[in-house]
């Protein structure tokens, strides 16, 4: 603990060192996030810190509230046909990018066109759309093939990818390949001369910004840029971060580890906030359903066998207070809420999970795990998923990395030998995974799908049907027959679910949103 904890106060001297001159006498907002931003481009990848950069940086046409209505951001005034086939959307005025271009409908059509190649969401919102067309410089019109309910609800998702407006040359940008450039019109402007990863990165007011007039909820109403200068620090010790808060070093902490939660409730000045109304994280083993052995539906189903929620929840957050045993896709507390496929869940057996791969298939291979070194929930999830593997007898491959390569590893289809993967463990935003529609990780969309590839039509097909429905009970009905087929066919393994309040320095910051999805962290000001 000595040697990490000194570790840890060598990582803060380097960000938090003296500012220079320029900007000494600037309202600077110093965050601790739960990752290190190595991404800056919010569609290329779900990373949820690339996101919340995304989310600075740029606006969306839509953005949904804390009661997951979606209401106008960039756009001014919209219009639905009587059929549900026809969108009118017109921009509000004095959208400017930060280079001081106009936004225009140029930009807004290549963007969402990228973004629906690329984002799940996007993908099954643009298979209903026929035409996407300009009017002039401010109004486009979306026409739709058949009435899809959720158009509004996807142009606002507020979990990753956002639909980020971006200016037409960059949006151009073939979507698998990342953009060089973060130039947005949100309410920040990227620093890229500063930006130092494994260390900071850097954000300005953007003076130009026109926030809404609407109270923020959210990821919609006013964006109020309310500090200079926004610093993202990266402390990869989470004891390190406490204290750089409990010090005043830093003003706000996304994620602290529950452990310390005591502690920073009982420090003077430091307030801690739930994030939503619904638990911020779900937790999720994803299988690569590409390569052997868990191209075969029996191995991946043999997995559950190695999965007591308990023993994952305690390793993450230990209180039981802030964790919830939840053996569904869609998130536990939100409105699709069912037991569809939880039978799967009711024996943990080790070595019958071994027995089942061996009756797939199974004779021994190495099984790659990316197991990630410095992220403070899913590095004891994946060793808890080690652990178990190991004491049933599998061979297993840990191969131990930062979180960045694991996210650029597992985009890989090559074969694990090749530099592929079979297993690794992420999470979720509980916002995003309690609406089957919003829910990307839910899909099996096969090569056009999220890492791990599902492929299974009767998947795509309920999604779809949601998206159609036209009641409530309705709704509720396809959630239960499309997460008792997703479990079936084991498109993740989810390991419960939790919530961590952010924790700021109420004495010096106000204005913070509460978000479940994407830490939002315009409207702060500093006292």
């Amino acid at each position: 603990m000595k040697i990490r904890a000194l570790a840890g106060l060598v990582a803060l001297a380097l960000p938090l060192a003296a500012p220079s001159m320029a900007w000494a006498q600037d309202k600077v907002l110093r965050a601790v996030m739960h990752a290190d931003v190595r991404v800056i481009d919010p569609v290329w990848t779900t990373q949820t810190i690339a996101n919340i950069h995304g989310a600075l940086v740029y606006d969306t046409l839509f953005g949904n509230d804390a009661d997951l209505k979606p209401q106008p951001q960039m756009v001014g005034k919209y219009e639905i046909s009587p059929d549900r086939l026809n969108y009118t959307f017109t921009l509000r005025d004095g959208l400017k990018f930060h280079d001081g271009s106009p936004v225009t409908t140029k930009d807004v059509i290549a963007s969402l066109k990228r973004w629906g190649a690329k984002d799940g969401v996007g993908q099954r919102l643009m298979s209903y759309v026929t035409e996407m067309k300009a009017v002039d410089d401010k109004t486009f019109t979306m026409t739709l093939k058949a009435p899809y309910g959720m158009v509004l609800e996807s142009l606002g998702k507020s979990g990753s990818s956002i639909a980020a407006i971006m200016r037409e040359k960059e949006a151009l940008t073939d979507p698998q390949t990342q953009v060089k450039e973060a130039i947005g019109s949100g309410p920040y402007m990227f620093a890229k001369d500063q930006w130092v990863p494994g260390s900071k990165a850097v954000y300005l007011k953007n003076k130009d910004y026109q926030p809404r007039t609407e109270p923020p909820s959210s990821f919609a109403g006013a964006k109020i840029p309310g500090v200079d200068r926004i610093e993202l620090v990266w402390i990869s010790d989470g004891q390190t971060a406490m204290s750089a808060l409990v010090n005043g070093e830093i003003d706000f902490y996304e994620n602290p580890a529950t452990d310390f939660l005591p502690l920073l409730e009982k420090a003077r000045g430091v307030k801690l906030l739930k994030t939503g109304k619904i638990d911020s994280t779900q937790g999720m083993i994803r299988l690569n359903h590409l390569h052997p052995p868990f191209n075969n539906v029996k191995a991946r189903q043999a997995m559950y066998h190695l999965i007591n929620q308990e023993d994952y929840l305690r390793a993450i957050v230990g209180d039981p207070k802030y964790y919830r045993v939840c053996h569904g896709m869609l998130t536990c507390g939100g409105p699709y809420q069912n037991d569809g496929g939880s039978a799967f869940f009711k024996d943990y057996n080790p070595k019958k999970a071994l027995q089942l791969l061996k009756e797939a298939g199974y004779k021994g291979e190495p099984i790659t795990v990316l197991s990630t070194t410095d992220h403070n929930t899913i590095t004891p999830a994946t060793q808890v998923l080690i652990q178990a593997m190991r004491e049933a007898g599998i061979n297993v491959d840990a191969q131990a990395m930062d979180w960045g390569t694991v996210v650029t590893r597992r985009a890989k289809k090559e074969p694990p030998a090749q530099g592929g993967w079979n297993i690794f463990v992420t999470t979720t935003g509980g916002v995003g995974s309690s609406n089957p529609v919003l829910h990307t990780w839910i899909g099996a969309a096969c090569e056009k799908g999220l890492f791990g590839w599902p492929c299974d039509a009767e998947i795509e097909k309920l999604r779809n049907a949601f998206g159609m429905a036209s009641t409530e009970d309705e709704r509720k009905k396809i959630a239960k027959e499309l997460q008792t087929r997703a479990m079936e066919q084991v498109v993740y393994i989810p390991f419960g679910q939790w919530d961590t309040p952010l924790a700021f320095r109420a004495d010096r910051i106000d204005g913070v949103v509460p978000n479940t999805g994407l830490a939002v962290l315009w409207g702060i000001t500093k006292k």
